[in-house]
């Protein structure tokens, strides 16, 4: 939802911004590609660690060169009279779609780009664009259609039906868009942000099929507008993702418990200091409490009201420590309180994981694959 407020605000912001400054197409074009570039940069340096990204890095560093590339055309494509069924926009279409209709699989499915089924996917793609060289080598002209009675008139022509052509297939990659949920729903490990994002992606290929049939130069602004947003949400989604999965902070004892007015005292000296003094008070609390928080109804309410501070004082303090919230905070307590219950055998089936204060069996293994990498039912069966 945090994600969702933030990229709102940035689409808002853009806009405000292209309003306000009246951007030529020269611009906006230079703000995308700089994005998709800058997107590109992120994506490299995860897939140094896991390949899954290699694919995402490779097709936003395609569509970021592609638009330096369409900034040398921005005076043509802004003063460009509506054309209709344009071939350059058409094969422009079909590349796009079928980037788009394999890069969002690559992290949760990476063999699906085995080169063999990738290369058998893009075949149809790749004897269009060939075919099409060929006949601009051999000196064909393609037919300028400025009205729907130009496009009646030459229907038959090969000029036409290899046009026809184009936006078939990319209508079938846009289809197998439309189909990825469905695909992904099928694999329990996906985040649900995936797939809302396919969906996103199928209605921004409408949008881009519609501008290739009949092309406007400010329908082809809102098009970048809209699928820049998008691939900028992918990846503040995907640095949450990886922000969640980083290793958290070692418990240190803390044996006495700083008093509240030194840790005020340390505020007016130094921020940092006053937020690790009030995150060792509750370290404290934690440690010296642990039936406590073994019920599951303890949460961030009960935990202000016994340390003695409000939630924003709580919460800032936990963040300045490395964890995300209050409740991952309690949670990894709890975690580490169940995996001393298992090997001491004090817990041997997932029903007793609510003495370590989980309130379902769901919570308790979503936290401990959260905290620790692992699945709670193969930490469960090696000490069982």
């Amino acid at each position: 939802m945090k994600t969702f407020y933030l990229c709102t605000r940035i689409c808002i912001s853009l806009g405000v911004f292209f309003a306000m400054f009246s951007l030529s197409l020269y611009s906006i074009l230079l703000v995308v590609a700089v994005a998709h570039l800058m997107l590109t940069a992120v994506m490299a340096l995860f897939a140094r660690h896991r390949v899954q990204y290699l694919s995402l890095a490779v097709v936003m560093g395609i569509f970021g060169f592609s638009f330096l590339v369409l900034m040398f055309f921005a005076n043509d494509l802004e003063l460009a009279s509506p054309v209709k069924l344009g071939p350059e926009a058409l094969i422009g279409l079909t590349a796009t779609v079928f980037l788009q209709s394999i890069y969002p699989l690559s992290i949760p499915m990476p063999a699906y780009l085995q080169w063999p089924r990738m290369f058998l996917y893009a075949a149809p793609a790749f004897f269009l664009f060939v075919l099409y060289g060929l006949l601009l080598l051999l000196g064909f002209q393609p037919t300028r259609i400025l009205t729907w009675q130009d496009f009646y008139g030459h229907l038959f022509s090969g000029d036409i039906l290899l046009r026809l052509a184009f936006l078939g297939l990319s209508g079938y990659y846009i289809f197998n868009i439309f189909r990825l949920p469905r695909t992904l729903l099928h694999q329990p490990d996906i985040p649900r942000y995936i797939v809302a994002y396919c969906i996103a992606l199928g209605v921004s290929s409408c949008i881009f099929m519609w501008l290739s049939v009949d092309y406007s130069p400010s329908l082809f602004e809102v098009w970048l507008f809209i699928m820049t947003l998008q691939n900028l949400y992918m990846c503040f989604r995907t640095l949450e993702t990886l922000a969640l999965s980083l290793p958290k902070p070692e418990m240190r004892a803390v044996e006495e418990e700083p008093a509240a007015a030194v840790a005020e005292d340390g505020q007016e000296e130094d921020f940092n200091e006053a937020n690790r003094l009030r995150f060792e008070r509750v370290e404290f609390w934690m440690q010296h409490h642990h039936d406590e928080w073994k019920d599951y109804t303890f949460g961030r309410d009960q935990l202000c009201a016994a340390v003695g501070l409000n939630r924003h004082l709580l919460l800032q303090s936990v963040r300045s420590q490395g964890y995300y919230n209050i409740h991952e905070y309690i949670n990894t307590y709890r975690i580490a309180e169940l995996q001393r219950m298992i090997t001491r055998g004090e817990v041997r089936t997932l029903g007793a994981c609510q003495d370590a204060g989980f309130g379902t069996v769901k919570t308790a293994r979503s936290s401990f694959e959260k905290v620790t990498g692992g699945t709670l039912d193969d930490y469960l069966a090696k000490y069982k």
